[in-house]
């Protein structure tokens, strides 16, 4: 299950609104599961959970 949790900045100049996202993987090292948590754009939560980094 992923959760989406929505965060926002100041307008300030250049600001963006950015999501955090997190993913759960399976350790190959382990066997057991991490969560990899990382702030994104807007719009882009969809190539974080396409990509396995």
């Amino acid at each position: 299950m992923a959760k989406k949790a929505v965060a926002t900045f100041d307008a300030k100049a250049g600001a963006k609104h950015m999501v955090k996202v997190i993913r759960m993987e399976k350790s190959p090292k382990t066997g057991a599961y991490v969560f990899v948590e990382q702030l994104v754009e807007e719009g882009k939560e969809k190539d974080f959970f396409a990509s396995k980094k």
